[in-house]
């Protein structure tokens, strides 16, 4: 199995998303650069620095499958029915959205957080599982289930919003020494979970 992987651009004071779930303080870099990375998808083309192409190519292409929370979901338009890694995407939701399934899009829906990791991992094979979504990446902390964190941190306070880590049940959580790439208004860091 790959590995599980939560991956969010975060503020300095711990945000994912403002208190009206904005990220476009927090999604900046994506497009602060000169050097172009494509997604799956043509719609889907990011411009950043060659720092930060070093850490966005490999997420993109080690994606084997996506985990996200139906706000995420809906607040992206379930991106259109592709990820921008052009991966099949788990949803976990108490219900599922009006038009949804759709035949065009490797988008399926969960009420169980642990079926739709362990669906994942099937559908993965050898990639990455990414988690993209606060309360999912806590959830599988608590039982143990992610092998690293990566925090995109940007260098903005938002004061307000939604907390990447506010809820955890299980502490202390330890992480080894991060992996470190500098790129322009980010910095990503990424974090082995130490059992």
């Amino acid at each position: 199995m790959g590995k599980v992987v939560a991956a969010l651009s975060m503020s300095l004071d711990g945000f994912v998303a403002d208190e009206h779930d904005g990220v476009a303080e927090l999604f900046g870099w994506y497009q602060n650069g000169d050097v172009e990375v494509p997604g799956a998808d043509p719609r889907w083309i990011f411009h950043v620095t060659e720092a930060s192409a070093g850490f966005l190519r490999p997420a993109l292409c080690e994606t084997g499958a996506l985990i996200c929370g139906r706000r995420l979901f809906e607040n992206t338009d379930g991106w259109g029915g592709r990820h921008p890694a052009g991966c099949p995407v788990f949803v976990v939701s108490h219900s599922v959205p009006g038009g949804w399934p759709r035949d065009d899009s490797e988008t399926s829906f969960w009420t169980d957080a642990i079926a739709a990791l362990e669906a994942a991992q099937k559908t993965a094979g050898e990639r990455t599982v990414s988690v993209s979504t606060p309360t999912l990446t806590q959830q599988y902390l608590d039982a143990g289930l992610l092998d690293e964190i990566t925090v995109s941190l940007v260098p903005v306070l938002l004061g307000a919003g939604t907390s990447f880590f506010g809820d955890q049940v299980v502490t202390p959580v330890r992480l080894s020494d991060p992996r470190v790439i500098e790129g322009r208004g980010v910095t990503h860091l990424t974090y082995r979970v130490l059992r």
